[in-house]
């Protein structure tokens, strides 16, 4: 019972994080904050859409919604609370999502063989990424995530509907299901989330018009600054490459020669990254409690850094399934969430505090940038080569202090089985 000594300890940390987050949030736009607008997205973008979406139909021919049929419902959520500001609203539902996830990973790490290190990483990570957070729909997002993992031991249904969920607000929670075992395990939490995405889409299609309108203005996104690939660019400016930086698609992104080439080659590592992945997947014959886990969060990692986009919010992803990895004690990724938590306070650096440095390529927010990215690019690495290195392990017993409660769907099923 030690671990609930600590409980004490972690409420009165979220509280003062959280309270500082929305202080540094009123404070938005000065200074030492550098460039602000960070809630203009609230502000204007999203109230924009909201009044769009409460006519019953998806911003249609708008080149800024870029974003799954999902993602309507969660920014009309703040109409659910009366007499609030839409910004006002937004911010508290987002807050109280944030404490969701928290009290979520503070009851799986309180389970027999768990940890509260996720639960603290949580609360401790996510200010580390200052007031983005709270004015970004990505903790929603992260939400759906890590509620489908925990949910993982006790009913693999709601781990399957959950990450459909997730993953028609913004595709990437669809790859918490990457590490789900073999066998039967996979054969339930797949055909729930393909039940559940089909029954929600034909919901969403039913009542608003244009919900795959995203479709169009997704495939034209460029090379985005905060980019693998606009490192590359940003360090090609100081050896005289003569393109520049424009703002497209609601991001400031590279124009000039090569960018067409830079844009294909993170491509092609994406679909390279999902090779590996399903590699692995293959070849894997141990399974532990920790392997749902660890495998979400390298598969993230590895469509993260391949990606065309690096938006600062996307470490709110990362930091929510390190902190599902810390929840048990078997896991393999406690390197990659310590190098999770470093990209996240550099991250912060580079946008919003000296995001002018970074899209005017200065050196410093070059170097900026330079270490951020590579911080991603080795916990990506690094967290890889221990899944690889863990599932190639010869299988052995089943800690029992982990094993899952007995679910009446799933009565003889070893984790271990191929």
């Amino acid at each position: 019972m030690i671990p609930r000594k600590k409980l004490p300890t972690l409420a009165a940390t979220w509280s003062a994080t959280r309270a500082l987050m929305l202080w540094l949030l009123s404070q938005d736009g000065r200074t030492p904050l550098g460039v602000g607008g960070v809630a203009r997205e609230v502000h204007e973008l999203y109230a924009r859409w909201y009044g769009v979406l409460a006519t019953g139909t998806f911003p249609s021919g708008d080149r800024l919604w870029q974003y799954p049929p999902g993602a309507g419902p969660v920014l009309l959520s703040p109409g659910l609370l009366p007499g609030l500001t839409y910004f006002q609203a937004f911010v508290t539902l987002t807050l109280a999502t944030d404490l969701l996830v928290a009290v979520v990973l503070t009851r799986a790490g309180t389970r027999p063989g768990r940890s509260l290190r996720g639960a603290a990483l949580w609360t401790a990570a996510l200010p580390l990424l200052l007031h983005i957070p709270l004015a970004r729909y990505d903790v929603q997002v992260t939400a759906f995530a890590v509620v489908s993992l925990l949910a993982l031991s006790r009913s693999t249904r709601a781990c399957g509907a959950f990450a459909a969920l997730g993953a028609l607000v913004k595709v990437w929670p669809a790859l918490t299901l990457i590490g789900t075992p073999r066998g039967r395990t996979t054969k339930e939490a797949w055909t729930s989330a393909a039940v559940t995405a089909g029954a929600l889409l034909l919901t969403l299609g039913a009542l608003f018009r244009d919900p795959f309108d995203f479709l169009h203005q997704q495939s034209g996104r460029g090379v985005q600054i905060e980019s693998l690939g606009g490192t590359a660019l940003s360090l090609a400016r100081h050896a005289g490459w003569p393109g520049q930086v424009g703002y497209r698609y609601g991001a400031m992104e590279f124009t000039g020669p090569y960018v067409t080439s830079i844009a294909a080659v993170s491509l092609a590592l994406t679909v390279a990254a999902f090779g590996a992945l399903l590699l692995w997947r293959l070849r894997a014959r141990h399974w532990t409690p920790a392997t749902p886990y660890d495998a979400a969060l390298s598969a993230v990692l590895l469509f993260t850094v391949t990606s065309r986009v690096i938006s600062p919010q996307y470490l709110v992803w990362l930091i929510g399934l390190a902190a599902v990895c810390l929840t048990s004690r078997h896991t393999t990724q406690r390197p990659v969430a310590t190098l999770v938590a470093a990209a996240a306070a550099v991250s912060s650096l580079a946008y919003p505090v000296l995001y002018d440095d970074v899209v005017a390529c200065t050196w410093t927010g070059t170097l900026l940038m330079l270490v951020r990215n590579g911080l991603l690019v080795t916990a990506a690495g690094l967290s890889f080569h221990r899944l690889w290195t863990a599932g190639l392990r010869p299988a052995g017993p089943r800690p029992a202090e982990t094993r899952p409660a007995p679910d009446r769907h799933r009565p003889h099923e070893t984790v271990g089985a191929p």
